[in-house]
């Protein structure tokens, strides 16, 4: 199997996230990985399918993934059925961080238990 092959999931990934700048090269077995993620969150997500398939220092592996905007961790679109409190456990893991989703939001949202579908709200930095 070749290096490429092996990582497909996370070159996927990168096409589902819309990685800007991707480059992909294939050098004496080292498959090479660049591009801008457009959140922390989304570079992180990344990562974490790197490490699952290559472990938490893959040897046959390197990438330089930059970050487009990293004034805020992600922007989020709300869905049918959410609260902030399972946003804040999506992001943070922590259902209770919900106040320092609805802090930085305060420009859009008048109460934390009141948000709408297809608003879009920043999740700040952890």
């Amino acid at each position: 199997m070749s290096v490429k092959a092996k990582y497909q999931a996370v070159l996927d990934l990168g096409e589902l996230l819309a990685i800007k700048d991707g480059k992909v090269t294939e050098e004496n077995g080292v498959l090479k990985i660049k591009g801008m993620a457009g959140t922390q969150y989304e570079k992180n997500l990344l990562w974490d399918k790197i490490k699952e398939i290559g472990g938490d220092q893959p040897y046959d592996l390197k990438a330089n993934i930059t970050v487009a905007d990293d004034s805020v961790f992600h922007r989020h679109t709300v869905k049918s059925g959410e609260s902030l409190s399972k946003i804040a456990k999506h992001y943070y893991g922590d259902p209770m961080k919900y106040k320092q989703i609805f802090a930085a939001n305060t420009n859009i949202l008048k109460n934390p238990d009141v948000i709408h579908p297809d608003q879009v709200l920043v999740i700040p930095n952890p």
